[in-house]
């Protein structure tokens, strides 16, 4: 079981927030008693490492994020992580880190992948693209990360409708609220060692609904959190 994890974010850190609460709520037990030990952020001003020092995590900021690869090696050394969990960081993952922690490192991509992924494709720019392709569901991906953006083997995915009358801002919003569902309980099926994120562990993808409808599933707007939560806890479980 992996019970040390580093998060990387270059943002505000919302699935950051996510995920400390899932492991607070949960006590420790099916997640292997798993913790965020450290947060890496490419940017000094990031919200997410301002949360993880209100809450007595060693936040540390990249000094050259361009020359990230013996920096960000020598910190997850030092604190001895286990697993890694990229959430909304934006960079590529140098090569090396990415060797060295082949299987225990995972991302949440804010779309269905394997389509709108790939370099660039982040923010807003992946929700527009969803919209402009007439797709009628987007949703949320967890995959291992490769040296290649978006490429790794997915791990899990949750979908939600897009409707006709979604712009960037109301879909991102929707998106977001799986992404804080999703990520902390793959994380903690990760530490628990009930999941594996290399490319020869079993892909699961949790998809259930209806595409021609404008609705997909329970996925309706607005959500029954707690319903969503089960569905999604009772998918990891099966």
């Amino acid at each position: 079981m992996w019970s040390r994890i580093a998060v990387l974010a270059s943002g505000r850190g919302s699935n950051l927030v996510a995920l400390l609460d899932y492991l607070e709520r949960s006590g420790g037990g099916d997640n292997g008693d798993a913790r965020v030990a450290l947060v890496v952020s490419d940017r000094s001003d990031a919200g997410a490492l301002a949360e993880a020092r209100a809450r007595g995590i060693v936040g540390e900021p990249l000094a050259d994020p361009a020359r990230a690869e013996d920096e960000l090696s020598m910190l997850l050394s030092r604190h001895r992580v286990d697993l890694v969990v990229l959430a909304g960081y934006l960079r590529l993952v140098p090569r090396r880190v990415v060797a060295d922690f082949a299987g225990r490192i995972v991302n949440v991509h804010p779309a269905l992948l394997p389509s709108f992924g790939g370099p660039g494709m982040y923010g807003d720019r992946v929700h527009r693209a969803v919209l402009a392709s007439g797709a009628r569901i987007s949703g949320a991906t967890v995959h291992a990360v490769t040296d290649e953006y978006d490429r790794g083997a997915i791990l899990a995915q949750w979908p939600v409708p897009v409707f006709a009358d979604d712009d960037p801002r109301t879909l991102a919003a929707r998106v977001l609220r799986v992404e804080h569902l999703l990520l902390p309980r793959v994380v903690a099926a990760l530490a628990a060692g009930r999941m594996r994120s290399d490319a020869q562990g079993s892909q699961r993808r949790f998809l259930s609904g209806q595409h021609g409808g404008e609705h997909f599933g329970f996925a309706l707007d607005p959500y029954d959190a707690e319903t969503l939560s089960h569905n999604i806890d009772v998918a990891l479980a099966g």
